[in-house]
């Protein structure tokens, strides 16, 4: 059934127009009726109907100018022109923007039903070509694939949207998510097989999700809540078994935006998945997976540059010269932190070329005697150059800062572990691991676990995991915060993660803890 509007500012005409012919019997159904002409132009591009009765003199918008600007807008439905014999002139300008015909008034009932018949069947004909046009086909659905994820569809195409269409090419859900994936080493013979795999899905006939290529990434549109359900699992196993999990070692990189429940809305995850996936330089070492929780509030952190760069070189270069690794580390962190919220790798990498060189030059003005090892210029500026992650130039960074100070005579490394332990008590909300930690200290993770587990009786991650719970138990005492908020508070991203360490370190779970927080001891037991 086709739709049919009625537009004439003359209310006896209108009702005329619906009882001069059997619209039904023709395949038409009165979706409408206007009676000026803004009125019209709205309601034709908000319901779109397949046929226009249209008045060629309406009030506030001539008939012509209705069928420009519905045109201009991307519609593409049928008119017919009603118009008196003065009107011939104005009836020839719309046909030339796209009417159909014209009829004069009075209205003929069988010249309007034959119009209204032929109008039918060139849009039976039409819908039929369509369905089995290309745009079924693989390769065209691919491009609709593409335009409808990344929001590129021109005007015309927007009835792509609608549900029968979304149906039609198997994009039909009740929700999707866009996830972004990167093989920065070698790209995988087939993404999609193994994004599969890290799903735990088979996706048969494209039901969990659909995937096309991106310059040089995998696009993956998850559809429905099974998709999102399987994808959330995998995050989980990634963050829960972050040593052993596929992608602990792999440069495969994934990014993900906001679930939506629309497909107008898909463009917006994609975007959001987009803007992470440009930040896999800003990653910490290991991490593999960026998420909508990890998009920056990004500021003009490095403007005015010369200010930023003049406080850290000044702080670096006293510290250095004043043998203290631990501020030396603080600081780098602190900067670290500072550089992740810009988004221009470029300028990002431009500063910290200057800043080594501008504490290289001060340090050499103050031992100018000394025999300080120095890279040379180029070699620097070619190094941070191709470094891919930030977290590998501030490495970087402070192995010279390890460097001048060997070289300038540090006079003990004894208080190095209890600087270490220092910044765990005072870190430990943030993401710290060992493999991040050990360089800023002169380390390598391996040689510190070591010493850290027998200076200390722990490991490394035991011990950050005891502080976070000692921690959590404080804020569970003052009740102000729900379980979910203080699992983030002190480092924990996973609220099932927090419940799982919080009963291994405590023997209950936080919600029996908030209850009679005094009542048990750390095993579980019950004081007396």
């Amino acid at each position: 059934m086709y739709t049919v509007l009625i537009a004439d500012d003359e209310q006896n005409i209108r009702e005329g127009l619906k009882y001069i012919v059997d619209w039904n019997a023709l395949g038409f159904c009165i979706c409408g009726e206007t009676s000026n002409g803004e009125d019209t132009l709205h309601f034709i591009l908000k319901e779109n109907p397949d046929l226009v009765l249209l008045d060629i003199r309406m009030p506030r918008l001539y008939g012509t100018d209705i069928i420009r600007m519905a045109r201009e807008e991307g519609y593409s439905g049928r008119f017919i022109i009603l118009s008196g014999y003065s009107d011939f002139a104005y009836a020839q300008t719309a046909i030339r923007y796209g009417a159909e015909l014209y009829l004069t008034k009075p209205i003929d009932e069988d010249e309007l039903s034959a119009a209204a018949q032929k109008i039918a069947s060139d849009l039976t004909r039409e819908r039929n070509n369509l369905e089995n046009f290309s745009l079924l086909k693989d390769k065209a659905r691919h491009v609709i694939l593409r335009e409808i994820v990344t929001g590129s569809w021109p005007a015309s195409h927007q009835n792509l949207l609608l549900p029968d269409r979304m149906a039609e090419m198997n994009l039909s859900a009740d929700i999707y998510q866009v996830v972004i994936c990167e093989d920065y080493d070698t790209p995988p013979a087939d993404s999609g097989s193994r994004f599969a795999g890290l799903l735990r899905v088979t996706n048969k006939d494209s039901l969990t999700f659909e995937c096309f290529e991106e310059k040089t990434c995998e696009v993956i549109l998850l559809k429905g809540s099974f998709a999102l359900h399987k994808f959330r699992d995998f995050l989980e196993r990634c963050e829960q078994d972050s040593s052993s999990h596929t992608l602990s070692r792999s440069s495969f990189f994934i990014s993900y935006g906001h679930p939506v429940v629309s497909p107008e809305e898909i463009q917006l995850s994609y975007r959001e998945a987009l803007t992470l996936q440009k930040r896999r330089f800003f990653c910490q070492q290991g991490q593999h997976i960026l998420g909508v929780r990890d998009l920056p509030e990004l500021t003009d952190s490095l403007r005015p540059e010369s200010r930023i760069l003049e406080e850290y070189s000044g702080k670096l270069t006293n510290y250095l010269l004043s043998f203290n690794c631990s501020m030396v580390a603080e600081t780098l962190f602190a900067l670290e932190e500072l550089l992740c919220c810009t988004d221009d790798i470029a300028a990002v990498k431009l500063f910290l070329t200057d800043l080594y060189l501008n504490i290289k030059e001060k340090v050499s003005l103050t031992y100018h005697t000394s025999a300080i090892p120095f890279p040379a210029n180029a070699e620097a500026i070619s190094h941070i150059g191709q470094c891919r992650h930030l977290y590998e130039i501030i490495r970087y960074i402070s192995e010279m800062m390890e460097m001048i100070i060997d070289a300038t005579g540090n006079p003990s490394r004894s208080t190095v572990l209890d600087d270490i332990q220092y910044y765990i008590d005072h870190n430990f909300r943030q993401n710290i691991r060992l493999e991040n930690i050990a360089p800023l200290f002169g380390y390598n993770s391996a040689y510190l676990g070591k010493i850290f587990n027998k200076h200390f009786g722990e490991s490394f991650n035991s011990y950050v995991d005891r502080k976070r719970i000692e921690h959590s138990k404080a804020l569970l005492q003052e009740k102000s915060l729900k379980v979910y908020e203080i699992a983030e508070a002190v480092g924990y991203k996973n609220v099932d993660y927090f419940h799982k360490k919080f009963k291994k370190y405590v023997g209950i779970s936080p919600a029996e803890y908030r209850k009679k927080p005094c009542e048990y001891t750390e095993s579980g037991q019950t004081e007396l």
